[in-house]
């Protein structure tokens, strides 16, 4: 009976150990503003999209492509239009893949960047400052149609974003994820 007790007590101490960490996460947010940057802009018939993470390229980070890993970031965009009182509604996702290959031998870094799947660009450098712009950052990349934009209503859009490998802490202590977003008025 006592053995019982001690492991609904051990249960409940479990359960309330959880919700704490739970609440401490939600209360943090996926990051504050100066670590998240997200710029949308529409031009012509295309909404671009330029992204910084600007805390990115931490030292785990250079050390784990300074020794020759596969190191990945793989940034989910979304645009998604908000919708009061209900599911906010999902217009369109695109996927952006940056990866950096050190190779130790020759001293430099392949840098490959893909859009859903297929290669937009490649790169192959030893500058430092180019690879951490490489993997923590997009410029102005027509990533949308506005096509499916109704104006004069308010949109936003959601990155996330995933380093790999990982160590639990490369871009925030809550793990390897990091996510942010911004809104904007499509006006025609």
């Amino acid at each position: 009976m006592f053995r019982r007790l001690s492991r609904i007590a051990g249960f409940r101490v479990a359960a309330r150990a959880l919700c704490a960490v739970g609440l401490l996460h939600v209360l943090a947010g996926p990051a504050s503003a100066e670590n998240v940057r997200i710029v949308p802009l529409v031009r012509d018939d295309a909404v671009l999209v330029t992204f910084e993470l600007t805390d990115g390229y931490t030292p785990e980070v250079r050390d784990a492509i300074r020794s020759g890993l596969k190191t990945t970031f793989t940034y989910t965009v979304e645009l998604r239009q908000d919708v009061p009182g209900w599911v906010d509604r999902t217009i369109a996702a695109s996927v952006v893949t940056n990866s950096v290959q050190y190779d130790n031998l020759t001293r430099r870094a392949t840098l490959v960047r893909t859009i859903d799947g297929h290669v937009d660009a490649t790169d192959s450098t030893d500058d430092e400052a180019l690879i951490n712009g490489w993997i923590t950052s997009f410029r102005k990349m027509p990533l949308f149609h506005t096509a499916e934009l109704e104006q004069n209503r308010e949109y936003y859009v959601r990155i996330r974003a995933v380093a790999r490998p990982t160590n639990g802490s490369m871009l925030w202590p809550w793990g390897s994820s990091i996510s942010g977003i911004t809104k904007f008025t499509f006006l025609r």
